[in-house]
């Protein structure tokens, strides 16, 4: 629904520009009359007749000619209609008030013409007597013409190509931003996609281990398998229903994350050093929802080894309008790649781009024996 009505406003907002420009130039001989109060409509009405077959090609080329030809990809074949609308439209624009009888001039012929009665001619004026008693071998020269003035034919022409180079843009302009508000919506639609796969990602294996965990606690240290199973049941709270929207409060995220932590560190020994540091105080602020989560559970998956020492240290501090996110671990081979890992790592960076449209850094580094990672986003 959102998609079709952001197409509909498109579509409403390109024919206002269409009919704003046609408007501004129908009113073209009204602002630039010289006397306001004294409009000589004959001529207003005689430049608005001469403008009316103009639009007509206009909407021609608009509603016709681009989308049937143009935005089918038959621009050879728009081109060759264009040229031929235009010569077309050239010919009969110079061509019919030729046929058509002037203003005075009777349009039927001189023998059905009523004749009137003879009358006295006035006395032509005296340049013209003189004119006329003017020896043959004398002429008069011919009237001066305005140089650098363009033939009728040529000048509408003219101005035909600039109107149908305008629509055409104006047309393409839209065509292009509707397709790039439709790749933006698919784009999102598919990093949903992929969010909601990551939390299917996150939730079997985890919660699966994590409850073997709670039940073998619960005969050593019923207190911390209470503890775990109220941290597991805000865990898959938030999972299911608190991470649903765009955006979640950061203390919230916060919390989460040190929930993950706390439930990951019961399937490990002491050997395995998992340190959170925090800032002392967060800002009241919204971040995405699992915004971090694959880059911590790519740490837990390739900075533990059950037989060497490993460590994971995540540190989260803020500055003004700024987030930091940075995790250094240990790396260990693992004996098969993990691909849905690798999908949740790219889903994240393709959320990164998305949202913050390039002002974010994200810095990887890839050693031998350690992974780290330093993430600014603005807040």
């Amino acid at each position: 629904m959102q998609r079709q009505a952001d197409q509909k406003s498109l579509q409403y907002i390109e024919i206002l520009i269409l009919a704003f420009s046609w408007l501004v130039i129908f009113l073209s001989p009204l602002i630039f009359q010289n006397e306001l109060e004294h409009i000589n409509w004959n001529q207003v009405l005689g430049n608005w007749r001469k403008l009316l077959p103009f639009v007509l090609l206009s909407l021609f080329n608009h509603f016709l000619l681009v989308p049937l030809l143009f935005f089918r990809k038959y621009k050879k074949w728009y081109f060759a209609g264009a040229v031929a609308t235009l010569v077309l439209f050239v010919f009969i624009l110079n061509w019919i008030p030729k046929q058509t009888p002037q203003a005075g001039e009777h349009p039927f012929p001189r023998e059905f013409q009523h004749r009137p009665p003879p009358r006295e001619r006035p006395l032509p004026p005296i340049h013209e007597r003189e004119a006329r008693d003017m020896p043959q071998g004398r002429q008069q020269p011919p009237p001066m013409q305005t140089p650098g003035a363009l033939p009728p034919y040529l000048n509408s022409l003219l101005i035909a190509i600039m109107i149908l180079g305008f629509d055409t843009g104006l047309r393409t302009v839209f065509r292009w931003t509707k397709s790039e508000q439709e790749r933006e919506i698919l784009t999102k639609e598919k990093v949903k996609s992929e969010l909601a796969f990551l939390r299917n990602q996150i939730s079997p294996h985890f919660f699966m281990n994590t409850l073997n965990n709670i039940h073998a606690l619960i005969d050593f240290d019923k207190e911390e398998a209470k503890e775990s199973v109220i941290k597991l049941s805000g865990l898959m709270r938030y999972l299911l229903y608190e991470s649903e929207g765009e955006k979640i409060l950061l203390k919230k995220e916060i919390e989460f994350l040190k929930n993950y932590i706390e439930l990951m560190k019961l399937r490990f020994t002491d050997q395995v050093e998992v340190r959170l540091d925090l800032p002392d105080s967060l800002p009241d602020k919204q971040i995405p929802p699992l915004l971090f989560t694959s880059f911590l559970e790519n740490a837990f998956k390739h900075g533990v080894s059950y037989d060497n020492p490993s460590f994971i240290h995540i540190a989260i501090s803020n500055a003004p309008g700024k987030l930091f996110l940075r995790i250094h671990n240990s790396k260990h081979k693992t004996p098969k790649k993990d691909t849905a890992s690798g999908i949740g790592m790219e889903n994240t960076k393709k959320r990164l781009d998305l949202i913050f449209k390039g002002d974010y850094t994200l810095d990887i580094t890839d050693k031998r024996d350690t992974f780290e990672i330093n993430l600014s986003i603005p807040v």
